[in-house]
């Protein structure tokens, strides 16, 4: 039983990270049928900025609200120099959009900075245990959960009980119809971004706790575990994004520690992924099906 409750715990630590990305990406695709792979560029850009603070001797408390601004920011800055140019096209020209921002902060980085991994001194308590009814769990972990669940919490509050969350779910019912009820197609768009840049910098903040460096292309390996959550939770789900988060976090560990033996742990992603496949068979709409209206 400790070992079953100590697994479930590293689970829902790792999934907590994969359930913000596929939060952030459920929002975005709910407003505009986009799978932005241009988000994980945020997690890139408050990296450097982490990398560049520490090394001038910043707390990592501030280099975590520094992390949550500068992602917010970027994703802002994002819509309004690329996205906003194509709405209305078509969704192969804004996929390839969404590519072509990841390609040009990666060459950015590389060009400007470094592409080598710039290192960067991690906070000493994340390695912490506290004993609790005998079994040893990580601080870190606990955080992250503890984290997670107050952002989830703050972000139901937000789309439910404000006019900004209630025009944001008008809009990913229908768009079109949404704009009629006078709702500021530009507003909510910046809106819907900013918090999908928001949840992306919280995620950043816990995986750069434990990374501690950044390097050119980590925002599109951060994104696409978060990405393989949405589509697994039902794409445009936020409910399922956030499932599907926790459950292929679970998935990794549970698999690690139970099914593959002892050095075999490098095949982890090629039997989760064998998982999902089987998954898909039964269910292809993931765990929640989800009716969109058509875009125009």
């Amino acid at each position: 039983m400790t070992d079953i409750i100590q697994q479930l715990i590293d689970g829902l630590g790792r999934g907590s990270g994969y359930a913000l990305l596929a939060l952030g990406l459920a929002i975005i695709f709910g407003v505009m049928h986009l799978v932005n792979f241009a988000h994980g560029e945020v997690i890139t850009v408050s990296a450097y900025l982490g990398y560049w603070l520490s090394i001038h001797g910043t707390s990592w408390w501030l280099i975590a609200l520094a992390a949550l601004g500068a992602s917010t920011l970027t994703a802002v800055i994002i819509e309004f120099v690329a996205f906003r140019r194509v709405r209305g096209a078509e969704d192969f020209t804004m996929l390839l959009t969404s590519f072509g921002v990841a390609i040009v902060v990666r060459a950015g980085f590389s060009m400007w900075v470094s592409t080598k991994p710039r290192q960067f001194d991690k906070p000493g308590w994340i390695f912490n245990t506290v004993k609790v009814f005998g079994i040893s769990l990580e601080v870190y972990d606990l955080i992250v959960i503890g984290v997670t669940a107050v952002t989830l919490a703050a972000v139901a509050y937000l789309l439910r009980r404000t006019m900004f969350g209630v025009s944001l779910r008008a809009a990913a019912e229908d768009f079109d119809a949404a704009r009629l009820m006078g709702i500021r197609a530009n507003r909510v768009i910046s809106g819907a971004f900013a918090l999908s840049g928001l949840l992306a910098g919280v995620a950043a903040v816990m995986i750069l706790m434990r990374r501690g460096q950044a390097e050119p292309g980590m925002g599109l390996d951060i994104l696409l575990p978060g990405v393989l959550a949405a589509v697994i939770g039902g794409l445009g789900s936020l409910s399922g994004a956030v499932l599907g988060g926790f459950a292929l976090g679970l998935a990794e560990v549970m698999v690690r520690a139970w099914i593959l033996p002892e050095g075999f742990t490098g095949l982890t992603d090629g039997v989760v992924f064998a998982l999902i496949a089987i998954l898909f068979i039964f269910r292809p709409e993931g765990f929640i099906r989800v009716g969109h209206a058509e875009r125009v």
